[in-house]
């Protein structure tokens, strides 16, 4: 009788359902940077919150860099690069939950780059829009809203796509947007970042 690998079994986004497993462990926000950093690196076809085993392609350029900052202190949600093209603008950006004293070293990057840091205490709700994307004259990408399990039905998605301690951890975590001011540069943002982690 052949027995059928569960190592194999996807679900219907694609995302490899034993990657799915190791989530089912995570309790911290190291622990889910860890695993962010493997599907980063290619070793993962699952990620909480992105409904295909990959990332896009755009990240291809700062997969490494992105990997390199889950290691130390963050939890990376969404990013993307800086890019100048006809068509289209973008300011590069990265979201994470972290700690409190990770947000604190990241809000003083802001003191000492042209960088800026937006970060939001544990259960703050905010809707400000800051666009760090334009396509054909049109704002479609904006940062400045809140993330984290802060609502009944965000909380119960966190704890779906992973589990339920890791969505309490989320739900005290700080919530931190950084972005580059600066609309196509692309070679400041994810080095500063990962310099003010280490000076922490």
């Amino acid at each position: 009788m052949s027995e059928v690998r569960f190592t194999t079994e996807r679900d219907s986004f694609g995302r490899l359902l034993a990657d799915r497993e190791v989530w089912r462990q995570a309790a911290t926000i190291a622990a889910a940077g860890e695993l962010t950093a493997r599907w980063l690196e290619g070793t993962s076809e699952y990620q909480p919150g992105v409904f295909s085993p990959g990332f896009d392609d755009e990240t291809t350029v700062i997969a490494a860099e992105l990997a390199r900052l889950n290691r130390n202190g963050l939890f990376t949600k969404e990013s993307q690069p800086g890019v100048q093209a006809v068509g289209v603008a973008q300011r590069a950006y990265v979201t994470a939950f972290c700690s409190a004293e990770t947000a604190s070293a990241l809000l003083a990057l802001s003191t000492r780059t042209g960088l800026v840091t937006v970060a939001h205490a544990p259960g703050e709700t905010s809707s400000a829009s800051i666009p760090v994307t334009v396509q054909d004259g049109d704002v479609v990408t904006v940062l400045g809203s809140s993330e984290g399990p802060v609502g009944e039905d965000q909380f119960r998605d966190w704890a779906a796509e992973t589990n339920e301690t890791l969505a309490l951890v989320l739900a005290d975590a700080w919530y931190v947007e950084i972005f580059d001011p600066v609309w196509g540069r692309n070679d400041l943002l994810l080095t500063s970042v990962f310099e003010a982690l280490q000076a922490e």
